[in-house]
């Protein structure tokens, strides 16, 4: 009974370990993120993600052996929460396109979008870093595209659809682009209204 007892014990002292670990990784997650955002890769080292997650080196390096493990999985952390969020916003499906269309910009104007953009301009300089950031892209690029075709309700079998969707994408990349520099809300607004007359008339007709 004793060792029953023991084992119990154990289990339930474990749960919280366990909480307080993906917690942890949670933490450092968001603080690479934010780091890489606001410092570029220069500037965002172990130490300083440990810090702003308030843990210890060593417990950052005990889930992220390398600092290319921190930042990669760290991007890729949210950007599968913002595609959840996404997601979220249309449960029932999207009725109105221009809603979808000024979300998905969303998803290239804000902290997500500037973190990967200083991921991307370090990887193309570091050989080690290249190949794990180009396989990330491609993958959060296919999610995006996916979750662009299902929220539009494009059909990818007529001719020119799924280029159209691409372009759109492209397009919404090189407005997070200008939105580094100056704030370029005014003439967002008026490219989304026009891409969303344009989606309309592709996906319709």
């Amino acid at each position: 009974m004793a060792a029953v007892n023991g084992a119990a014990s154990a289990s339930v002292e474990r749960v919280p370990k366990q909480d307080r670990s993906r917690a942890t990784r949670q933490r450092l997650l968001e603080a690479a993120v934010a780091c890489l955002a606001e410092r570029g890769w220069a500037g965002s080292t172990v130490s300083v993600v440990a810090e702003r997650a308030g843990v210890s080196r060593g417990a950052a390096q005990h889930h992220f052996p390398t600092r290319e493990d921190l930042f990669t999985a760290a991007v890729e952390y949210v950007a599968e929460e913002r595609s959840t969020a996404l997601r979220a916003l249309f449960p029932e499906g999207a009725t109105d396109r221009r809603a979808v269309v000024a979300a998905l910009v969303d998803l290239y104007t804000g902290p997500l979008f500037r973190a990967a953009l200083h991921l991307w301009v370090a990887a193309s300089n570091e050989d080690q870093l290249r190949p794990r950031v180009t396989e990330l892209e491609a993958r959060v690029g296919r999610e995006t595209h996916r979750i662009a075709v299902e929220l539009l309700g494009a059909d990818e079998s007529r001719p020119g659809v799924r280029e159209t969707v691409q372009g759109f994408l492209d397009m919404s990349r090189g407005l997070g682009l200008a939105t580094l520099l100056t704030d370029d809300t005014p003439r967002r607004t008026g490219v989304v209204t026009q891409w969303s007359h344009i989606l309309e008339e592709t996906l319709d007709t």
